[in-house]
């Protein structure tokens, strides 16, 4: 399934043993933590492969010589709530990276987003910025956090998460073709209306790993 050239799933083999070990059902809360930091590391690793760099002298014990820094100041921007298990990990990459929260809900009944938090400055203190959420599901929230962040004045943005549907990176990409989306998978679809009480809720990801807020802070 192609989803364009911004689409970027990773094959890297400690991301899909990583993931296997978060859908697992027995996988306890601190273990999810732990898993969703790890992953969320290489993910930034991958994502950030293209930062512009500036030359700047350095010494070493033996010479002086040319070396790198980041030209670019970045800004990640996780979706509350799920999306704070994901600073962490990207962080201790770069440590002088601003993070500006941003909450949104998803409304069960319209599957639509609900912005209830946003602690953006007036103007863009960043040139790059990155949406975390470990789920890409219908894409609503992805999309109306990258809407607040251009209306807001960001000119590069990226959308790092964990799992996404079909459904989302359709979403995400028609309304955002300029953001690329760096993803560990791509899984099969979202669950349909339920036509019983025992049947799961609209709109997650299947086979997903369930509410990754929920099963982070313990409160599925």
């Amino acid at each position: 399934m192609d989803f364009g050239p911004r689409v970027f799933p990773s094959s890297h083999p400690l991301v899909l043993h990583k993931l296997t070990l978060l859908r697992d059902v027995n996988t306890e809360p601190k273990k999810f933590r732990e898993l969703v930091r790890e992953i969320s590391m290489l993910l930034g690793y991958e994502a950030t492969r293209d930062l512009a760099l500036k030359q700047v002298p350095v010494t070493t014990p033996l010479a002086e010589t040319t070396g790198y820094s980041l030209a670019e100041k970045i800004g990640l921007v996780p979706i509350l709530r799920a999306g704070l298990g994901m600073v962490d990990g990207i962080w201790e990459l770069m440590p002088g990276a601003e993070v500006w929260h941003i909450g949104l809900y998803r409304d069960h009944k319209t599957l639509q987003p609900v912005q209830y938090y946003n602690k953006l400055p007036v103007s863009p203190t960043v040139q790059v910025c990155l949406v975390l959420d470990p789920m890409l599901a219908t894409g609503g929230s992805a999309i109306a956090t990258v809407d607040i962040l251009k209306k807001w004045g960001a000119k590069r943005i990226k959308f790092v998460g964990i799992i996404a549907a079909p459904e989302g990176l359709h979403a995400l990409t028609k309304a955002h073709p300029d953001v690329d989306v760096h993803i560990a998978a791509i899984d099969d679809h979202l669950t349909p209306p339920p036509s019983s009480p025992d049947d799961p809720p609209e709109g997650y990801i299947v086979p997903g790993l369930g509410d990754a807020g929920d099963r982070q802070f313990g409160t599925g």
